[in-house]
């Protein structure tokens, strides 16, 4: 057999599910701690998600050195930086989520498109003009930032709409874990039940369907190459 007929034999016969049991693992285990309020070890494992992530991302790609991979595993560094310094120092963490979609935009656009702009993405033009009249008066010095973050991170999501379905569906859940993120931090009097849970549910559920979709796109172009 030669060495194409193998790498061949390979992508097909791989699982794919396989590579995403470490986010599976630190993932419910971190969803759990926040439902029973076990802060510390919610606290430990949210900067284990991406890292874990990423490992199924490089573990599950046919071609590891490839751009569209290279450009994934930058993204979740950036999320990952993101996600550690969020809580202690919010712009900073807005800064390297801002560089994460940013990243994403350009795969979604030079890699895994492969068809027009859905249609429907023009409700990710209607969600940001109605969530900045929200909360554009709660932002203080914060709404230059917000309005940036926002235009950039629908963006992403409308851009998404090219790709499968798996990378639309995982932008569509980014909008929604960071429209709740923002609605907690500028109106904390919303009150949403279990705020910390659904931002965090949808956030693991966003990227985990990216790097899903990502390694499809990657496979079956792999498979025909």
């Amino acid at each position: 057999m030669s060495t194409v007929e193998k790498s061949r034999t390979t992508v097909r016969s791989a699982s794919p599910v396989v590579p995403f049991l470490p986010i599976i693992v630190v993932g419910l285990i971190h969803l759990g701690a926040i439902l029973l309020s076990l802060h510390g070890l919610a606290e430990w494992t949210k900067p284990l998600l991406m890292p874990a992530l990423a490992t199924g991302l490089i573990w599950g790609a046919p071609q590891r050195r490839s751009p569209a991979i290279v450009l994934g595993v930058v993204a979740l560094f950036f999320s990952w930086v993101g996600d550690v310094t969020i809580p202690w120092w919010f712009v900073v963490g807005l800064v390297f989520f801002l560089l994460a979609h940013i990243t994403y935009l350009v795969l979604f656009v030079s890699r895994l498109a492969v068809r027009r702009v859905q249609w429907w993405a023009i409700a990710y033009v209607v969600w940001l003009v109605v969530l900045l009249m929200i909360l554009g008066p709660h932002t203080g010095s914060l709404l230059v930032p917000v309005i940036a973050y926002g235009i950039v991170l629908s963006a992403m999501a409308a851009f998404a709409s090219r790709c499968n379905r798996w990378v639309a569906w995982g932008g569509a859940l980014f909008v929604v874990s960071d429209s709740l993120l923002a609605i907690n931090r500028f109106l904390p009097d919303a009150g949403i039940p279990l705020a910390d849970f659904l931002i965090m549910v949808t956030y693991i559920a966003a990227q985990t369907l990216i790097v899903w979709g990502l390694l499809r796109h990657e496979r079956a172009r792999a498979a025909t190459a």
